[in-house]
């Protein structure tokens, strides 16, 4: 294909993903609800390595995160359009 360096990477890793098998895990939102959430191998590993760190399941871990805030992200600078000039 003729695409970008950065295209094509983005669908080399798209199909690797694909290829993987998903990890489910069932959890309990902070609102109540039912959630599953699926991971790749790569994100399970490193679930695994913080829910053992903190001595607690994947179910755990994602209840706990739900209630991280969300970094805010700085709201981009508007340009006011410039007056017209006074006759």
């Amino acid at each position: 294909m003729d695409l970008p360096d950065d295209d094509q990477s983005f669908l080399r890793d798209l199909v690797k993903t694909a290829r993987q098998k998903p990890h489910h895990v069932k959890w309990i939102d902070r609102d109540g609800a039912e959630r599953v959430t699926t991971f790749t191998q790569t994100e399970v590993v490193r679930s695994n390595r913080i829910a053992q760190k903190l001595g607690i399941s994947k179910s755990e871990l994602l209840r706990r995160a739900a209630h991280i805030p969300v970094a805010k992200m700085p709201l981009p600078a508007v340009e006011q359009p410039s007056a017209p000039p006074h006759p």
